[in-house]
């Protein structure tokens, strides 16, 4: 474990809830801050000179906007290290992976990226959503959560409204995290390469930290075409993002692999004997 300054604040001092297609959190009721009694500021006296600034319980109200900007999916407003199902057999290196990659996490240095892979149904978007949460709460660092066939989705409506896509990716280019769930998925076209193209090229340039999930085993390229997006293929993460964005996140990311069960039948099961 790193080591990291106690936080003024724990899990009791805020809730989190899905609020229609986001999650969002809100601060709990608590008594004003004994050292600037609610204001928010502090005056102290540094060599002999006052010197105000904000005081130190502004954190949590601070992490909680940057939570609530992160545009985490509201069906995830639960997931967390602490609710993820560590007693199923076989995902506990997934867990251990992700968990020390957050936990080694240093803002102001250079910091690689994490892709979590694996078959569908192992936890993968559970895991990534835990980090997001770590990252804003306990490190401060803005964050920010798209689904790779929402943001193409939301890229084809902006050029109708007349935007660039250089305008449009630009937020995603300069947030300092930037989490991409289902990388991969997609009808796997020239635009929607080109998209993630200019996306990792810009980050990787940057220099900023890029994390994903993806159900495609790290690999180059293969030359399989998939033809139906139901059923397994031996198809790599390079096949579906091309050799030069598989090069750049294999320089930028740790790979961690998310074993075990799939998550969504062991639920079917639980739910059909619950009947």
């Amino acid at each position: 474990m790193s080591e990291n300054p106690p936080l003024p604040f724990g899990p009791d001092d805020y809730t989190i809830q899905a609020e229609g297609l986001v999650a969002q959190a809100t601060l709990a009721a608590r008594p004003p801050c004994a050292l600037c009694h609610g204001t928010g500021l502090r005056v102290v006296v540094v060599d002999g000179v006052e010197r105000a600034g904000r005081c130190r319980c502004q954190m949590l109200p601070d992490r909680v906007e940057l939570f609530n900007r992160a545009g985490l999916p509201a069906r995830h407003a639960g997931s967390s290290f602490t609710t993820f199902q560590r007693r199923l057999a076989g995902v506990m290196p997934g867990f251990q992976g992700a968990y020390a990659w957050v936990d080694g996490y240093t803002r102001g240095q250079l910091n690689k990226g994490l892709v979590l892979y694996g078959e569908v149904g192992r936890g993968k978007t559970h895991l990534l959503v835990s980090v997001v949460r770590e990252l804003i709460f306990r490190h401060g660092v803005p964050t920010r959560f798209v689904e790779f066939t929402h943001l193409l989705s939301d890229l084809k409506e902006g050029y109708e409204r007349g935007r660039s896509e250089s305008a449009l990716l630009s937020p995603l280019v300069q947030v300092e995290v930037l989490a991409i769930d289902e990388l991969g998925k997609g009808r796997n076209t020239d635009w929607e390469l080109a998209v993630l193209d200019e996306l990792i090229s810009r980050r990787y340039n940057a220099m900023r930290t890029t994390l994903a999930t993806t159900n495609y085993a790290p690999g180059r390229s293969t030359g399989v075409r998939e033809q139906n997006l139901s059923m397994p293929t031996p198809q790599t993460l390079a096949d579906r993002v091309g050799d030069r964005v598989y090069s750049r996140l294999r320089e930028m990311c740790v790979f961690v692999p998310v074993a075990g069960e799939d998550f969504r039948m062991l639920d079917d099961r639980k739910a059909r004997r619950g009947r």
